[in-house]
């Protein structure tokens, strides 16, 4: 098939990805008067990872009440039509045939749309045991927390009897109702961290509705099993080995975003978060293309992904107005044990983050760290933060020190004491 077969369309602003971040971004771009909103998605349903959470705790902080995440996905779903959205579903975005146009497919053909603003709100998944370099044979029974959830609450598959979790934060928690609901029992959750990483309240009532071991200081050496898993070997940080007879082990966290579209775009990626590298009003370097969401910070709660799309709404609709695209370019680094900060681009003279602060992440416990920001040998900020900070858990740096950086400067770095 030739280019000339595609249909070619054009549209004000082109959402890729209709989860919580895409779909709170298109209600209130089509709210605002913006006539062709059209959001993509891949999936045959939209509203992302919250449709196969059947647990609570979703909206608080966006709607301000608590639903589960079918009812909290079927809220923004409805919220983006009814203001005017156009949503489409089984659709994949394949590449780039040019700036900010976007070759598809999906049930009705090939097209190819071009849009005044792209907005990627791709996502981000848990990486799977291949990603992970687990050794061991290639049994049936291991899976990541969003293919259990799939397995359980959409295609109600059987997952197995007796289950290890690998990990200990937020996610993982939930991996041990969705487990319980299906019938297994958790053999063992097992973290590399000395403690759990979640809310000691979600723990410790966890813990006591469940009662399964928590194993720290471990990490998994080994899968075992013919057909379907037997076992996972685990090695402790004092180098002891010791096999957790299981049938299923479910890998949590260690989210990476969906980024191979921006990738193909030729867009700068962060090297930390491994998303685009994207300023304070989620532009990328590349213009007219927004990117919003865990795609951005891997991975917040899908109110504060909602919250982002929100706030995005405003520099689309400048943009749509003809303000001139100049995004900041000044990079913000973290050094170990920092993981990642967001956002990673800024401008001195120019907008300050959402919520007037950074968003950061660590690889291990920090008890009331000192965080300090430099640059080219320059203190621009330092204090000490009130409380412990945990792996998996974000935590946030305030943005006032921002107008003394040097645009013109080497990277700002963020460091701890």
């Amino acid at each position: 098939m030739t280019p000339t077969d595609r249909t070619h369309r054009t549209v004000d602003v082109l959402v890729i990805g209709a989860g919580p971040a895409g779909l709170a971004l298109a209600e209130r771009l089509a709210a605002a008067g913006v006539d062709r909103v059209e959001v993509l998605d891949r999936e045959q349903h939209a509203g992302g990872i919250p449709r196969h959470c059947h647990h609570t705790g979703f909206g608080l902080r966006d709607l301000r009440r608590v639903l589960t995440g079918p009812d909290y996905a079927r809220h923004h779903i409805a919220a983006a039509i009814r203001a005017g959205a156009d949503l489409r579903t089984s659709v994949t975005a394949t590449g780039w045939a040019g700036p900010r146009t976007v070759d598809i497919t999906g049930p009705t053909g090939l097209e190819r749309i071009t849009a005044t603003a792209v907005v990627l709100a791709t996502g981000a998944r848990e990486r799977p045991r291949s990603a992970r370099l687990v050794p061991g044979t290639r049994p049936a029974g291991v899976l990541t927390t969003g293919q259990l959830q799939q397995a359980v609450h959409l295609h109600q598959q059987n997952v197995g009897r007796h289950a290890v979790i690998v990990g200990a934060e937020r996610v993982s928690y939930s991996a041990v109702a969705t487990l319980r609901r299906a019938g297994a029992e958790v053999a063992a959750m097992v973290t590399d961290q000395p403690r759990h990483q979640t809310h000691l309240a979600r723990h410790l009532g966890t813990r006591l509705r469940y009662d399964f071991p928590l194993v720290t200081d471990a990490t998994v050496a080994e899968l075992t099993g013919r057909g379907r898993l037997e076992s996972v070997r685990l090695r402790h940080r004092d180098g002891r080995t010791a096999a957790v007879a299981c049938d299923t082990v479910v890998f949590t966290g260690d989210w990476i975003p969906d980024h191979e579209l921006a990738r193909s775009a030729g867009i700068a990626l962060d090297p930390g978060t491994r998303g685009p590298a994207a300023d304070a009003e989620f532009r990328t370097g590349e213009p007219g293309v927004f990117a919003v969401g865990n795609l951005l910070h891997p991975v917040e709660t899908a109110d504060i992904a909602a919250l982002d799309g929100r706030l995005a709404a405003g520099p689309v609709l400048r943009h749509l107005a003809g303000r001139p695209w100049t995004p900041g370019a000044l990079p913000v680094r973290v050094e170990a044990p920092l993981l990642w900060v967001s956002p990673n681009r800024i401008a001195p003279d120019g907008p300050r983050p959402p919520r007037g602060r950074f968003t950061l992440r660590t690889t291990r416990f920090l008890t009331r760290p000192v965080l300090t920001v430099g640059q080219d040998g320059r203190t621009l900020h330092r204090g000490r933060l009130p409380r412990t900070v945990a792996p998996g858990r974000p935590f946030h740096l305030p943005a006032d020190w921002i107008a003394g950086a040097d645009a013109h400067g080497g990277p700002v770095r963020i460091t701890v004491d």
